[in-house]
């Protein structure tokens, strides 16, 4: 009996004498020979230099590449192709990729088969997709860096990094701009995006069509809108930044059952379109409400906007509370005759422009701030009249609405107006500017 075993213990040895082997590639010669020879399991190492790609990774393995290790696609396709389970790549630089979108050209393209792959500290500048994970389940992007192409149009250009029907991602750390969104999610559930900085973009942050993700603790800046919320349902959007970006710092539009809570969004301008002229209807929205009902939007503070916040299209039954309004050219937009409530429970939210007072000391306004007014809705109705905005007639207008509120017509009330601004309060919860790194530009 014992010699069975140990038969066939020598056998094993025999035939797989090791588990896995170390593979160095310091030439092209090497990476084809490596990368037709490699084995799940095996460990390649890349030294410094420059290698002609595309580069397809066969197996499930671990490349890890010295500083100064550069793969050039020669315009051919993805740069490097991921096929298999656990497949880690680590330092690499991926340049000169295909520009075709069509074909979904992307730096690096991760297989539906590749789940559980892992990209890490990677640096990529090119035209089309930086990162496209088609389909794959447990993928993680972290610490990598994607630039793109600025001679280039920003609607020719593809997402930095792209989630397609991708589920359990976390997305940490990276740092992406020049592409055309920062990071794209679609189709894709229970995601987590934390700790990315997305600057001179179109879009930082895009969802589409995705629900049960997590996105706390980004920043954008710079961009045409900082958080693009869209079709979506139960996200949780807390701790992040938006500051100067433009049209709109967060987006929501048929967003349902999700939590935009403890971000801080901050000095977003009405942007400019390519003649100069001011892009009508965004006007430099801290956040956009259109057709998104049972949100929770508390907590944020939202500075020093051109408009602090629209709601519009049926955006009702939301509980907005706990928010800081503060210096913002106007605070509401409110595009409709239907009479929303902003408190919960006794607590509303804190209005720098609030005229009211607290005799009492709870914290509270004894009077209600209702941030629009009939005149409000006459000029957003016919915009010309704003040429009358301070006219004796319209200031009258205004008087006469104060003092018979029977006249008024139903709109936002906050009933408990807050005395002091809740995000200057020690413990407040909100956002802290994500860590900046050095941004390094390649090329001209």
């Amino acid at each position: 009996m014992f010699r069975g075993l140990a038969f066939l213990l020598f056998s094993s040895l025999v035939v797989n004498p090791t588990l896995a082997q170390n593979w160095l590639i310091q030439s092209d010669e090497d990476a084809s020979r490596v990368l037709a020879a490699v084995q799940d399991g095996d460990q390649v190492n890349v030294k410094a230099g420059t290698y002609a790609g595309p580069w397809n990774i066969p197996h499930s393995i671990s490349l890890i590449a010295e500083s100064g290790a550069v793969l050039d696609s020669q315009g051919k396709g993805h740069g490097l192709v991921i096929h298999k389970p656990n497949t880690q790549i680590q330092g690499l630089r991926i340049q000169n990729w295909g520009k075709s979108l069509g074909d979904l050209d992307a730096g690096v393209f991760v297989h539906k088969e590749a789940t559980g792959t892992h990209l890490k500290n990677l640096s990529l500048q090119g035209t089309s997709f930086g990162i496209w994970i088609d389909a794959t389940e447990n993928v993680k992007i972290k610490d990598c860096k994607i630039q793109g192409d600025l001679d280039t149009r920003s609607q020719d250009r593809g997402n930095g990094i792209h989630l397609f029907n991708v589920k359990g991602a976390i997305v940490e750390g990276n740092e992406v701009w020049h592409t055309r969104d920062g990071i794209y999610i679609d189709t894709s559930n229970q995601n987590q995006l934390s700790g990315n900085y997305l600057h001179d973009l179109r879009y930082g942050v895009h969802y589409m069509y995705s629900h049960h993700n997590t996105l706390h603790n980004n920043k954008t800046e710079r961009t045409r809108t900082g958080y693009a919320l869209m079709q979506s349902h139960h996200l949780d959007v807390q701790y992040n930044v938006s500051t100067h970006d433009l049209n709109y710092g967060v987006l929501m539009n048929f967003i349902t059952y999700s939590k935009i809570k403890n971000n801080r969004i901050m000095n977003v301008r009405q942007g400019r379109n390519a003649a100069g002229d001011l892009i009508a209807g965004a006007e430099g929205k801290a956040l956009f409400i259109y057709n998104s009902v049972f949100n929770d939007i508390e907590n944020n503070q939202l500075k020093g906007s051109d408009l602090a916040i629209h709601v519009t299209a049926g955006s009702e039954n939301n509980k907005i509370h706990g928010n800081a309004f503060v210096g913002n050219r106007n605070q509401v937009k409110y595009v409709s005759n239907r009479k929303q409530e902003w408190s919960v429970e006794g607590k509303g939210n804190y209005w720098s422009d609030y005229l009211g007072w607290d005799m009492d000391n709870d914290g509270l306004g004894d009077t209600q701030y209702t941030p629009n007014d009939g005149i409000d809705k006459l000029l957003w109705k016919f915009p010309n009249a704003r040429v009358l905005f301070n006219s004796p007639g319209i200031i009258l207008m205004r008087w006469v609405e104060e003092q018979f509120p029977v006249l008024k017509k139903p709109g936002i009330t906050d009933s408990f107006p807050l005395i002091a601004d809740p995000s200057l309060q020690s413990g407040s919860g909100l956002a802290r500017p994500v860590q900046q790194s050095q941004v390094t530009y390649y090329g001209g």
